[in-house]
């Protein structure tokens, strides 16, 4: 079942396209990753999925529901998730607050959203961290705050803004092994990557842009044979 449709999602800024007629289906239960140069477009993407930015043209389609034009908050009260590239956390509230915050948009009751929070908190191995402030977390233990944050929501599906960025090579296998273990609990995941050795690893399909528009959409294996995807990316996957 599809999950996502996205047909024909076009934002200019100006002179400047960000998006050009992006179409693309999520199917349920799946990841797909999303790869491009800086600059492909790929977060705008995510924006205009989830109601941060207004799209110019298109349509967008959570299950059958039209969700083109919503707010975000209305999006996020139908299961769709997202997390970041930039960090975002209330930095000096404690992890559990952070969460539990994400917990109070389905969940009411203090003591039901707070025992939801610590079950997340859990999955995301930071059980032992949940009294800490957001600003004594290293940015691996924040990434995993974030997802934390967006899970509070009980999501159907997730989009996550570079995982991986920014961290060091540590804890990169870590934060890959929670992706998998997140979709094993049945949501479906959107994500953007630059390190195209994840991307391949952990997607079942991957969507390309280049200069906002859509320039490949396949298999890993597919995508990696992809001329337009190769000199996109200068005819390199083995850089991260």
């Amino acid at each position: 079942m599809k999950i996502l449709t996205v047909e024909n999602l076009s934002k200019s800024f100006g002179g400047i396209q960000a998006n050009r007629d992006i179409s693309f289906d999520v199917e349920e239960g799946s990841i797909l990753g999303v790869i491009g140069p800086n600059g492909a477009g790929k977060s705008t993407l995510f924006d205009l999925i989830t109601g941060f930015t207004k799209a110019d043209t298109g349509k967008v389609k959570f299950f059958d529901k039209d969700i083109f034009g919503m707010s975000p908050d209305k999006i996020s009260n139908l299961g769709v998730g997202r997390t970041f590239q930039k960090l975002k956390p209330f930095a000096d509230q404690t992890l559990l607050e952070n969460v539990m915050i994400g917990a109070f948009v389905k969940e009411k009751d203090i003591k039901r959203a707070r025992d939801r929070a610590l079950e997340i908190i859990d999955f995301v191995d930071l059980i032992e961290k949940r009294h800490h402030f957001a600003k004594e977390l290293s940015t691996g233990q924040r990434k995993r705050l974030e997802m934390a944050r967006a899970m509070a929501i009980d999501p159907k599906l997730l989009l996550m803004d570079e995982v991986t960025g920014g961290v060091d090579q540590k804890t990169i296998p870590g934060l890959v092994e929670l992706v998998k273990k997140l979709k094993k609990t049945g949501v479906t995941i959107i994500t953007i990557e630059h390190n195209i050795n994840i991307i391949m690893e952990i997607s079942d399909n991957v969507l390309a842009l280049d200069q906002g528009k859509r320039i490949a959409l396949g298999e890993p294996k597919e995508i990696q044979n992809n001329k337009q995807v190769i000199d996109a990316y200068l005819g390199t996957f083995d850089a991260a």
